[in-house]
């Protein structure tokens, strides 16, 4: 078994650099640091940036995977850069830069009408899903 595993997670994925999508999102309450307890302001918190980005760069990667692949979220850098409030609409957009084996980076970055919010790096990992759904649970 090891053998076959290191099999699958070692193969190369074969994706082109320059995949990207972009996601709108409008600022509600919810979206808020308050609400969402990272900070007691009103504005667009930055755990909701992160997961704004990590939804674009899956997006990005479409069904190009197969079905029984999938990536998981292995690093973030991120440098929230301007305070979105309430009522605002941002994009979030995210571009395959690099393949390295399994690991694919993205360049991310959010907008909104003022300029540039955040801007970074997201590196997933591509896995086979039933295994590492297996695994994640034989380690509870």
């Amino acid at each position: 078994m090891p053998s076959r595993r290191r099999a699958a997670y070692g193969k190369r994925v074969a994706l082109p650099s320059g995949l990207t999508a972009s996601i709108t999102l409008k600022v509600e309450e919810g979206d808020t640091a308050l609400a969402i307890g990272s900070g007691d302001v009103p504005v667009l918190a930055t755990p909701r940036l992160v997961t704004l980005l990590e939804q674009a760069s899956v997006q990005a990667l479409g069904d190009r995977l197969g079905p029984e692949k999938t990536s998981v979220g292995y690093e973030v850098q991120l440098a929230h850069l301007s305070p979105t409030p309430v009522g605002s609409e941002v994009t979030a957009e995210a571009t395959l830069e690099s393949v390295e084996g399994r690991r694919l980076t993205f360049r991310v970055s959010v907008t909104d009408a003022r300029g540039l919010v955040a801007a970074g790096r997201i590196t997933r990992v591509v896995v086979v899903r039933d295994r590492f759904i297996e695994r994640a649970q034989s380690e509870l």
